[in-house]
């Protein structure tokens, strides 16, 4: 149950606005009487998202610094993504600082037993510059090959 439950939220709760996550909560509540769901502690990545933006100069905003791990939560449940938003709301910003913190904690040597703190290249391309299928993959009617 927890575990069905962790991934309902970390593939969720990014999603929604502030306003709906009561009600998020409630729906769980009233699918799962009774389970508690125990607490993920994010400390050592927290604090190198702290660091990366001490580093950037950009202020240590709470509601940032959670948007940065629900990022994280939602590719390690997904496996692939995008970020979408209005423009200058922190998307690339968000993740740059989350590249940057887990490349950090990669090269201090941090003990990480998913082995998901790695150095990360991220390559930044015009979704406008090529078509929807170079971009997302496509199915190819004539080699049966995607």
């Amino acid at each position: 149950d927890i575990l069905l439950i962790r991934a309902m939220r970390d593939s969720n709760v990014p999603k929604f606005l502030e306003q709906d996550l009561p009600l998020f909560g409630g729906i769980l509540m009233d699918l799962f009487p009774g389970i508690k769901v125990p607490f993920v502690d994010y400390g050592k990545l927290q604090t190198a998202i702290e660091r990366t933006l001490d580093t950037l100069n950009l202020q240590r905003m709470a509601t940032f610094i959670t948007k940065v791990i629900q990022v994280h939560e939602t590719q390690l449940v997904r496996h692939g993504m995008m970020v979408v938003g209005e423009s200058g709301s922190g998307k690339s910003t968000n993740v740059k600082v989350l590249a940057q913190a887990l490349s950090l904690l990669y090269e201090e040597k941090v003990v990480d037993k998913d082995g998901f703190y790695k150095i990360v290249d991220c390559l930044v391309l015009n979704p406008k510059s090529i078509t929807a299928g170079e971009l997302y993959g496509e199915f190819n009617e004539l080699t049966n090959e995607w």
